[in-house]
């Protein structure tokens, strides 16, 4: 069965930040599976990316990293709005929520969406709701 993965913006900042192999890990986790990112994402990815800073740096990557994905849009303007949209709506599979946001990681889990999320320095682990 393929499942599908919704990234959020700090997903896709991990590898630069969190010195993380990303999708190494989520083959590891999940196998096969189809690769969501929300337009809203890629917008707040390309406003962080301008500069010289780590932050500025890990978005430009995360930028790279979702030319993976496939770009979903969504009613929501504001990114974790869109990646709960998105986790929602995409359908029978089985569907994850890659984030390190504490705050959307606990509405993800209140509307039954399983969240991966960096476990240790450079591993990730899946929550169940």
């Amino acid at each position: 069965m393929t499942v599908t993965v919704v990234f959020d913006t700090n997903a896709l900042m991990m590898p630069v930040e969190c010195d993380l192999r990303l999708f190494e890990e989520l083959d590891r986790l999940v196998g096969d599976r189809r690769q969501l990112v929300p337009g809203a994402v890629l917008e707040e990815l390309a406003d962080l990316a301008d500069g010289a800073s780590e932050p500025a740096t890990a978005a430009r990557v995360g930028l790279d990293l979702a030319d993976r994905c496939t770009r979903r849009e969504t009613d929501a303007e504001y990114a974790d709005d869109a990646v709960l949209e998105l986790a929602l709506t995409e359908g029978v599979e089985e569907t994850y929520a890659v984030t390190n946001d504490r705050p959307l990681a606990e509405r993800l889990l209140a509307r039954d969406v399983p969240v991966i999320s960096l476990r240790g320095e450079n591993v990730l682990a899946i929550t169940e709701p």
